[in-house]
């Protein structure tokens, strides 16, 4: 509102705070004995309000009575006008500070009734006034709530109950098919008959894009949109109703929409659902509930939308609006980041922002040095919500570490090939359009502990400048029935957004051979299996699982999977290529005979252990590594092994 609403409402609320003082004077006068004189007539006009006022706009909101009117201006001149004071001095004057009460209420105010002081109604129903402590309700001091006496003088500020929980929500650009889903909710409400507006449910794995589109349909039908975690909600009784009451308050006075935001489901069974029926049944002010499945309430009716992620063109132009003139000199170098990132248009607008800082992109050179940093960017953007869920390994093999035969080589580039031209295949060319099914890539990577499977998937994210992200499977599956599709949903959902390369580590915990279904234990392990492969189908990354025993694996689920990569045992001409490979360049060796290192039996992980350990021995020694400290750490990780060494291994070692 502008300067000139606020001046003239706050004449407007003066003048009225007057009339109500005038009647109170009057009423003194007549109990004094003196002459009783009519209430002063106005001779000024009201102020022209460019807006109606905000007392106009708050009685006819809570439904106050003529009477229940006067009590609160009452109320608000005590705060805003010094003269009440000495009137109410003149009724109790043992009180101090003086403060009004019921009692001077009703007895002053013509249109006086007993009912406005009982709990059910408006002032105290919607904690418009604080009653203080007092021997009587009559006689007990009254004050106006802070909120609203701020809203009365045409200043909006949240309930400061209501700030450690309750935020609001800034309009953001929406993509274009989700502005049809703002356009119906908007109509929704918009044509709805008088009385409580239909819950809107918006529901998926797009978080910021349904907040995005909750804000456009609050400003669409003129209302502010402010949000609350389920985790912020009492779990019931009096608080609940308290809180859900001070919102109900805030809704009218701040003109506001109410978004639940019911996304985050770790631990999601430990919250009462009877707690959100009882919200979805008793609220008055529009909401909109965002979930990822959706919300069902037995007497309330209920609008649901599916959001889905922006489209590919879509996207693109949220890049193009983003960098606005540097786009034309990329062009060619945001395909790749569309393809890949799958952000929201406020992280798109902040990593692009952060990243031209300093480029002009003039030329191709600086483009392409512009393009990586984005990418760099969008890989940041896409970590914290992996991090608490898996172990994040810095990708930092390269081929030239992986030693293996150039069969299994070949499949892991055409691993990487895919996840590079997917969006080309899919989009561009068609293939999505023949169905959904089977467009995830994944991997199954079979050998021996120590063969080289998480080198390997190192290489890969190396090589496709992702992160790499371990998770221990061994630790998600849970024996409680429905948790381990829970843990696996948390995984993949946090990794959508940067289609990181996500490592399945022991998936024998998982992956058996299916079994006749005894109990509902072993349907339910059918089930597990069922998700992790269907997520695997639907992931826009890489998803990588590894085993020791491809062979303990049911051929059903293997056609599930894209590519498989056998890790064999390294024979003696692989070993001895580790052995060259091991060392870095920068550590000092002398005396190695890689033909008898390459006898001992051990594969590439030993190996690297071996070595790590004689480097250890060697600095501790002062000494270059040699022979002598290569045989002493294979003793020990042999020992460690539980495997004997046989003399034939270390045969000329020292």
């Amino acid at each position: 509102m502008n300067s000139n609403w606020h001046e003239a409402n706050q004449r407007y609320l003066m003048r009225a705070i007057a009339e109500v003082r005038s009647h109170i004077e009057q009423f003194l006068m007549q109990s004094d004995g003196k002459e009783s004189v009519s209430a002063p007539v106005m001779e000024q006009p009201l102020p022209e309000m460019p807006a109606p006022a905000a007392l106009e706009m708050l009685c006819p909101a809570f439904e106050l009575s003529s009477f229940e009117r006067k009590v609160l201006l009452m109320c608000a001149g005590t705060e805003m006008d010094s003269r009440f004071a000495s009137l109410f001095a003149q009724v109790r004057k043992e009180l101090r500070p003086a403060q009004p009460t019921f009692s001077l209420a009703l007895a002053a105010f013509d249109d006086a009734h007993w009912s406005a002081l009982s709990p059910g109604r408006p002032l105290r129903y919607w904690n418009l006034l604080e009653i203080g402590s007092g021997e009587t309700l009559t006689t007990c001091p009254l004050r106006i709530q802070e909120r609203v006496l701020h809203y009365l003088a045409g200043v909006q500020c949240l309930d400061e109950r209501l700030l450690p929980i309750i935020k609001p929500v800034a309009a953001e650009q929406t993509a274009g098919s989700h502005s049809n889903i703002v356009e119906e909710i908007a109509a929704i409400w918009s044509q709805a008959p008088h009385g409580r507006l239909p819950i809107v449910s918006l529901c998926g794995d797009e978080i910021a894009a349904k907040k995005a589109i909750a804000a456009q349909a609050a400003t669409a039908v003129g209302v502010q949109l402010h949000s609350i975690s389920l985790w912020n909600l009492p779990h019931g009784g009096a608080e609940l109703t308290a809180l859900l009451r001070l919102w109900e308050r805030e809704a009218v006075l701040s003109s506001s929409a109410l978004l639940l935001e019911c996304d985050e489901t770790d631990g999601a069974d430990a919250f009462p659902h009877s707690a959100i029926v009882y919200l979805m049944e008793s609220i008055r002010s529009p909401l909109i509930i965002s979930s990822r499945t959706p919300r069902k309430s037995p007497n309330r009716v209920m609008v649901t939308f599916d959001v889905g992620k922006p489209t590919t063109k879509e996207q693109e132009q949220m890049w193009h609006n983003a960098l606005e003139g540097s786009f034309s000199n990329l062009n060619g170098h945001v395909e790749p980041l569309i393809s890949q990132f799958s952000l929201s248009s406020s992280t798109i607008r902040s990593v692009a922002t952060q990243a031209v800082k300093g480029f002009t992109t003039g030329e191709e050179a600086e483009a392409a040095q512009l393009s990586s940093r984005l990418w760099d960017a969008c890989r940041l953007q896409a970590r914290p919500r992996l991090d608490g869920l898996a172990q994040r390994i810095e990708a930092s093999a390269t081929w030239d570490d992986l030693v293996l035969h150039e069969r299994q080589k070949q499949i892991l580039r055409e691993v990487a090939v895919h996840v590079r031209q997917r969006a080309k295949v899919y989009q561009s060319w068609g293939f999505a359009t023949k169905g959904m099914r089977g467009l995830g890539i994944s991997a199954l990577f079979a050998g021996a502990s120590g063969t080289g499977k998480t080198m390997a998937a190192e290489v890969l994210a190396d090589e496709l400048r992702l992160d790499l992200y371990r998770i221990d499977l061994s630790q998600v599956v849970s024996k409680y029935i429905g948790e381990t599709e829970k843990n696996l949903r948390r995984v993949f959902d946090a990794a959508e957004e940067g289609a990181a390369v996500l490592l399945f580590d022991e998936a024998d915990a998982l992956f058996g051979k299916r079994t006749e279904v005894k109990d509902s234990h072993d349907r339910y392990a059918n089930i597990e299996v069922s998700y992790l492969l269907q997520r695997m189908e639907a992931y826009r990354g890489l998803a990588i699982l590894t085993t020791n025993r491809k062979s303990a694996l049911d051929q059903a689920f293997l056609r599930r999977i894209r590519f498989a990569v056998e890790f064999p045992f390294p024979e003696a001409p692989e070993r001895a290529e580790i052995w060259r490979r091991v060392f870095p360049a920068a550590t000092p060796t002398e005396g190695l005979r890689i033909d008898r290192l390459a006898r001992l039996t051990a594969a590439g992980g030993n190996i690297r252990n071996i070595a790590l350990g004689a480097a250890f021995l060697a600095a501790d020694a002062g000494e270059p590594v040699r022979m002598a400290h290569l045989l002493s750490a294979a003793r020990s990780e042999f020992a460690k092994l539980e495997k004997p060494l046989t003399d034939v291994e270390i045969a000329g070692w020292a």
